[in-house]
């Protein structure tokens, strides 16, 4: 490689360092087409005197760097690009479960690890990446060559990325014969020019894309190709062998040149290929230093074209002039497209992919499919027909899948099973109020406060609005109970009424008679406002108007206990409470009573106030229309305040529930009151435990309970001997002793 430099520098055959033997002009620059390894050991030699060196092959990303290799110039896009545009493949067609082969020298290896973190950026996994050389003894490359051949066999992957920079990297996939392992894609890379037929052993699988650089062929070069006297041109066997097989009757008419001979060295013709193997890389590669050369020396001469011997010597620094041109060169080829280095010292060339579809006859056939260019704008970059791909019969799925694991369906994600890599996950369903939208979801998405997940936990759908209703069973069932009581109590007020002059109702306090009557009508009624759609209005009616009308009705019970007992007193010989006999003390005593749990209620509104409320974390996908107490304290004083007047009048009436009289009700209101303080006991371990519309049927039917535990307690005794022992309704009975 040094002689070969050498040589070139002296432009002469066992030249002398440092030496120029030649008589012909100045060399401006090298071009190459050399494999990157071998492009990298000439610059070493080529940019200490400043030569250009333009290859037309290599693909060396680091090469690409302006700083450290400021004198070498690429036709041809970096691997960077190539390796983007593998992974837009496997991103395409969601492949994230992918094995990688690769030789172990410095770019492969450079390409190796830029394939692995784009894959682990777009969610994919590698499960295993082989290396191999070709520098090895035949023995270690068959060892290595078993290993893999085994690897492939054994493992879940479905995708195996190929890669390899240069042609003799190719031998080792047909030696592995991985492209007749069936249900396996093979994604590779092709630096040459592939035939449209070619023969192959029978057995190949429909698996294999690969991607390879735009090729064009360039007008009139086939008419070149055909006509030019190769004596004019530089000749070796290989030089030769090549223009003999452009003689060989199996070449298109449009390339065949008229020989004397008809002879062919290989078996496999150059001349069958479309684009003429890399004719057109050179022929811009060419064109590039001809364009930075001209604009050089325009700019020195301007429009000049003269040849004199100032010209010349103006060019004996060339190379140190050149490089400006170079890297602002900018024209438009033969083809109309526009040639220019970019920022990174690449050409906007493109990827076309093929498919290597393996037909019956044993020959193959090269389809491009696709296309991958790195210039493009966003979303116009990638683009495949995957229609046009041809895949074994062996697949089960088209396209194939190469996946860890199965795809979490919407209403799922992903778990990473511990220890294996992210792409091996197990699919759980989405916990309550959550939902996944799309496929493999890593994590699920919350509902809004107002929604909840349908069944298949994909989507939000609206709660259920939750009420307790006037159509429901249950709202239905607690209005016509509320219904029945009210008739019964406004039945019994028409009785006491129509038998108002009676001694039994004359003798138990006519008007506190009527009063409570009155007060447990409203009790009734208002339990029919705990029905229906909570407002503002009803929220404070609820609780404000049930307060009100039990504080009406126990202070009317206390009042015919405090009569009862006062009444029997004032008959004792010179008792001091006939003058309190009377309706003062039982209108004082309801008044007073009634008007501190009004304050209470006043109290509460001004504070606290009870008002509507959306409820949606009490039951899973409900929204629970309820009413909120607004102060648990208030609520909790208004229910204490009847409870204590409840346990007064039991007190009271339990201490007079012997006294000498038939009409004593005394005993009927000691059993009312203990009626009424079960229920409330009972009613307040039952109201929190329960939720929703269920908590509001349980108040009305303590409301219910209570108010007619107490209608028929102490107003049946009384309607049964109206109605059913008028006898018994006598002033003779009134004043019996228990013992007569």
């Amino acid at each position: 490689m040094i002689r070969a430099t050498i040589d070139i520098f002296s432009r002469k055959n066992n030249g002398l360092p440092n030496y120029s033997c030649g008589t012909s002009g100045t060399l401006a620059a090298i071009i190459e087409g050399l494999p990157a390894e071998i492009s990298a050991q000439l610059y070493k030699t080529f940019g200490i005197y400043h030569y250009p060196q333009i290859s037309y092959s290599s693909q060396n990303p680091l090469m690409s760097d302006r700083v450290q290799f400021p004198y070498f110039y690429q036709t041809v896009p970096s691997i960077l690009h190539v390796c983007t545009g593998i992974i837009k493949l496997l991103k395409y067609f969601g492949w994230t479960w992918v094995g990688i082969i690769a030789p172990d020298d410095d770019i492969s290896l450079r390409a190796v690890q830029i394939l692995k973190e784009g894959i682990k950026q777009n969610g994919g996994c590698t499960e295993f990446i082989e290396t191999f050389s070709n520098t090895h003894s035949n023995s270690m490359i068959l060892g290595k060559i078993r290993k893999i051949y085994k690897l492939l066999h054994s493992s879940s992957v479905n995708v195996i990325i190929a890669y390899h920079n240069t042609e003799s990297n190719w031998d080792i996939y047909d030696d592995l014969r991985i492209r007749k392992m069936p249900g396996k894609v093979i994604i590779t890379t092709i630096n040459w020019e592939l035939p449209p037929t070619y023969p192959v052993d029978l057995g190949l699988k429909n698996n294999t894309m690969a991607f390879t650089l735009v090729k064009k062929n360039i007008p009139s070069f086939s008419k070149f190709v055909r006509e030019v006297d190769p004596l004019w041109l530089p000749s070796d066997f290989l030089i030769e062998s090549w223009w003999n097989d452009l003689c060989d009757s199996r070449c298109s008419k449009s390339i065949r040149r008229s020989c004397k001979k008809n002879k062919t060295f290989y078996i496999d013709l150059h001349c069958e290929t479309k684009h003429l193997g890399s004719s057109y890389r050179i022929y811009n590669t060419v064109y590039i230093l001809a364009h930075a050369l001209h604009d050089m020396l325009m700019s020195s001469f301007g429009n000049s074209t003269t040849r004199s011997g100032d010209l010349w010597r103006i060019s004996d620094d060339l190379p140190w002039k050149l490089h400006r041109y170079l890297k602002k060169v900018h024209f438009k080829n033969i083809l109309g497209e526009e040639i220019f280095y970019d920022e990174n010292g690449d050409l906007p060339i493109a990827y076309d992919i093929i498919n290597m579809v393996f037909l019956p006859n044993g020959t193959w056939n090269s389809d491009i499919v696709g296309s991958y260019n790195p210039y493009a704008p966003p979303g116009q970059d990638f683009t495949i027909n995957k229609e046009a791909i041809m895949w074994e019969s062996a697949f089960t799925k088209i396209p194939p899948q190469s996946k860890c694991s199965q795809s979490c369906l919407p209403g799922f994600r992903k778990v990473i099973r511990k220890g294996l890599p992210i792409c091996c996950y197990d699919c759980i369903s989405c916990p309550n109020g959550e939902i996944s939208t799309q496929t493999d979801m890593d994590v699920c998405v919350k509902c809004p406060e107002d929604q909840w997940p349908n069944e298949k936990r994909d989507a939000c759908i609206p709660k259920v609005i939750v009420f307790l209703s006037f159509e429901e069973p249950l709202g239905k069932a607690l209005t016509l109970i509320s219904l029945f009581f009210l008739l019964i109590n406004a039945v019994i007020l028409g009785i006491f009424i129509n038998y108002r002059d009676t001694s039994i109702v004359r003798a138990n306090n006519r008007g506190l008679s009527y009063l409570l009557l009155i007060s447990l009508m409203l009790c009734f009624l208002c339990s029919l406002v705990f029905i229906g759609h909570p407002d503002k209005v009803t929220c404070i009616l609820r609780q404000t108007a049930f307060g009100i009308s039990f504080s009406i009705a126990l202070s009317s019970v206390l009042a015919k206990t405090i009569i009862v007992v006062m009444a029997f007193q004032a008959t004792k010989p010179g008792s001091k409470l006939r003058k309190w006999m009377g309706s003062r003390v039982s209108n004082s005593t309801v008044l007073f009573c009634s008007l501190l749990q009004t304050f209470l209620c006043l109290a509460w509104l001004f504070t606290a106030p009870p008002f509507p409320y959306l409820n949606m974390h009490s039951e899973i996908g409900t929204i629970l229309i309820e009413c909120n107490e607004g102060s648990i304290v208030a609520f909790y004083c208004v229910l204490g305040y009847l409870g204590f007047l409840a346990g007064i009048s039991f007190i009271v009436a339990f201490l007079a529930r012997n006294l000498p009289d038939r009409f004593n009700e005394a005993k009927y209101i000691t059993f009312s009151m203990l009626v009424f303080c079960s229920v409330w006991i009972s009613f307040i371990s039952t109201y929190l435990s329960t939720k929703g519309k269920y908590m509001v049927a349980v108040e009305i039917l303590a409301i219910l309970a209570s108010s007619a535990g107490l209608l028929g307690c102490i107003f049946f005794p009384k309607c049964y001997i109206i109605l059913l022992k008028p006898d018994w309704n006598k002033r003779k009975y009134l004043t019996k002793k228990r013992n007569d």
